[in-house]
Parts: C-alpha cells; sequence; structure tokens
C-alpha cells in the first residue's frame, strides 16, 4: 500500500484537493488567505517556465521528419478528438450541465501529455524522438490551438471568449516564460536535467494547488449544493467512454495505415492522450472569471487518471506480446 501510494501521489493529491475544499473552500477561494487569484497565475508562470528550462531541442530534431506518425498524431489531436466530442455532448446539450459541456470539450481540445506519452511510447520499445517531437509540438501549438477551438464552439452558443485578450494574456503568462526557459537553458542545461524529477513534482503540487482553489470557488459559489454526486458520476462515466472510443479509434486508424511497431507505440501513446498539467493552468486563466471551473476541470481529472491506468495496463499487455 504505502509504495502504490508513492506511486501514485499526485492523483491522492488531486482527490485530496478536491476533500480539502469541501473541508476549508473560504482559505483557497478568491479573496481568502491564500489570494489564489493572484498565487495561482504565479504557478502557472512557474510550471511553464520549468517545461521550458528541461525542453531538449536536439531531441525534437531526431523525430522532426517523421511526417506521417506527425500528421496522424496531430490531427486526432486536434481536429479528430474535439470533433468526436462534439458528437457526443451535442445530442445531450439539453441535459448536460453547461459547465460540464465546456468541461469536455476543453478536454477534446487540449494537447497531449509529455511525460506520459513519451514514458509509455519508450516502455513498449517505440518511437521515443517521434514521441517527444509530437508531444512536445502539441504543448507548443496548443497554446493558441486550444482557446480557439474553444472560443469557436462557445460562440456556436451565444457565448464570446475575448480571444485577442485570451491570446495576450496566455502569450504573457504561458508563452514567455516557457521562451525564458528556453533561453535560460543553453547556460544550466546539464543542472536542469539532472533536476527533471524535481521539476516535475514542483509543477504537480503546483495543479494539486490549482485544482484546490478551483473547488474552493466552486464550494464558496455553492455551484455543487444544486448537483451533488451527479455531476462527478456524469464527468467519470462520460471521460471513461470518451477515453475508450479515442483510443479504439486511434488503434484502428494505427492498423489501416500500417504503421510499424516503433511508430504505432508512439501515436497509440501520444494521440489519445490529454494533459492535466498544461490544461489546469490554461483553464485557470481562459475561466478564471467562472465559479464552476471546479466542474469545468472534472472531465479532464477523471480522463488524466483512465490514461494513467489503462496505459499501463497496455503497456503490460503490449510488453508480454513482444
Amino acid at each position: 500500500m504505502k509504495k502504490w501510494m508513492l506511486q501514485n501521489w499526485f492523483l491522492l493529491g488531486l482527490l485530496i484537493a478536491a476533500f480539502a475544499a469541501w473541508l476549508t473552500p473560504g482559505i483557497g477561494a478568491s479573496g481568502g488567505l491564500l489570494r489564489s487569484e493572484i498565487t495561482t497565475k504565479m504557478g502557472v508562470v512557474l510550471i511553464f517556465f520549468f517545461q521550458g528550462l528541461t525542453l531538449s531541442l536536439q531531441v525534437m530534431k531526431k523525430g522532426m521528419l517523421q511526417w506521417k506518425l506527425h500528421l496522424y498524431t496531430q490531427a486526432f489531436i486536434f481536429a479528430v478528438i474535439p470533433a468526436l466530442c462534439l458528437i457526443f455532448i451535442i445530442p445531450l446539450s439539453g441535459i448536460l450541465m453547461p459547465e460540464l459541456a465546456i468541461g469536455f470539450f476543453f478536454l477534446a481540445a487540449l494537447p497531449t501529455t509529455i511525460a506520459t506519452s513519451v514514458a509509455y511510447t519508450a516502455m513498449t520499445r517505440g518511437n521515443v524522438a517521434g514521441a517527444v517531437f509530437n508531444s512536445t509540438l502539441a504543448n507548443l501549438a496548443g497554446i493558441f490551438i486550444t482557446p480557439f477551438l474553444l472560443s469557436i464552439w462557445m460562440q456556436t452558443g451565444g457565448t464570446a471568449l475575448p480571444l485577442s485578450r485570451l491570446f495576450l494574456d496566455i502569450s504573457m503568462m504561458l508563452l514567455a516564460p516557457l521562451l525564458v526557459g528556453q533561453i535560460v537553458r543553453p547556460f544550466v542545461s546539464a543542472w536542469a536535467d539532472q533536476r527533471k524529477k524535481l521539476f516535475s513534482m514542483l509543477s504537480s503540487i503546483i495543479i494539486i494547488y490549482i485544482v484546490y482553489a478551483a473547488f474552493c470557488n466552486s464550494w464558496q459559489n455553492n455551484i455543487w449544493g444544486s448537483h451533488g454526486a451527479g455531476v462527478a458520476l456524469t464527468a467519470a462515466f462520460g471521460g471513461l467512454f470518451f477515453f475508450i472510443s479515442i483510443k479504439f479509434l486511434v488503434y484502428r486508424g494505427i492498423k489501416v495505415l500500417k504503421f510499424n511497431h516503433e511508430d504505432a507505440m508512439a501515436a497509440l501513446f501520444c494521440a489519445p492522450q490529454k494533459t492535466l498539467a498544461a490544461g489546469a493552468p490554461m483553464a485557470s486563466l481562459i475561466f478564471a472569471s467562472q465559479p464552476g471551473l471546479g466542474i469545468i476541470l472534472l472531465p479532464l481529472m477523471f480522463y488524466h487518471i483512465f490514461q494513467l491506468f489503462i496505459g499501463g495496463v497496455l503497456v503490460n499487455k503490449i510488453n508480454q506480446s513482444l
């Protein structure tokens, strides 16, 4: 049990954050003791600075020319998955809670993970350079593509996002610290690479804090009071169904295009994944004024859990067959 808790401390931290927000909503809500409206933004800047500091462009160059893999993976991340999400949520628009509908499409429009995609690809003897290139490219592109897709979808429902201001905020708080990290990296690359795990752990702690602040605001504004556990169950079952559907489509596409094993593993573990590491900070910027941010983040939180556990099971199954 102790070993399992150490391996899954981040998932436990997310659950504890949600529970702690229920116990002490005033502390983490906007205007509270922790001044989350300011400290969460500081945390966002740190997360993307750490990403820039540890991002190796040399590794990206190795996978740059594998265009077939890149086109397939990026098309799934930013086109197929958002389209599939619309197929699921549009028929349910009359019964699905608005914050959950936004949460599911926000999830669908996000880029892939970096660490998990690369780790699972490496564990199954896949194309690691291709996984690094695709996951990094998606995260850089997602800084602008995600809010753009979200803006288009929300405008169809009569809600307009201030896209120009949003791009400016995202550039200042996500892209600028990432670029600063890249500028600093040549001078401290050896030192930074030795501390990748430390930076990853600090980023995870900041994400847990952002989730805590989001749930505090939701409890403080009584968002949960009128919906109860049904919201969480809907997000959980929806996230599981969505992830399995996407994973199946990615797998079928790999078979149709006849990828070799190395590229197939990179696509299988990059295309369906969605990043909580970039998603939570981005949501705190895009939906900063919405008291329902905690509910908007629910589909992403459950999806993150499913992709970790189901991905781990798949890794074991694939390795047994090699």
